[in-house]
């Protein structure tokens, strides 16, 4: 059985605020330019993960479930790594998520789910 890794609440929701807080200060402001498109992804936090079998798994926040990403195998198991987060957003309003796996600073897997 996998180990499901999870993102920190806190810094989801931190996320999250700061998207709606940026649209709601600009909305309130009609300082919409006309070239915004509404979209914003905020980083929601990393998380030290590691390789098992190959994968790491994580709990996606937002209902987006439970998710294993394939590790290449010149990585063997056991390799510590860093999960990180990316709140999607369109006018402040979640839309989906991005993570990226890294090992050793370089981004070795990366995935939207939902509308990024």
């Amino acid at each position: 059985m996998a180990d499901f890794h999870s993102f920190d609440d806190k810094h989801i929701e931190a996320a999250l605020e700061a998207a709606r807080g940026h649209y709601d200060d600009k909305i309130q402001a009609t300082a919409i330019n006309s070239a915004e498109d509404g979209h914003l992804a905020m980083a929601a936090g990393c998380i030290s993960v590691t390789v098992e079998n190959g994968k790491v798994c994580l709990n996606l926040p937002l209902g987006f479930g439970k998710y294993c990403f394939p590790i290449p195998s010149i990585i063997p198991n056991g390799t510590a790594a860093e999960a990180c987060l990316h709140i999607c957003t369109t006018w402040g309003i979640p839309t989906g998520v991005r993570v990226t796996i890294s090992v050793a600073g370089k981004v070795i897997v990366s995935k939207s789910f939902g509308k990024c």
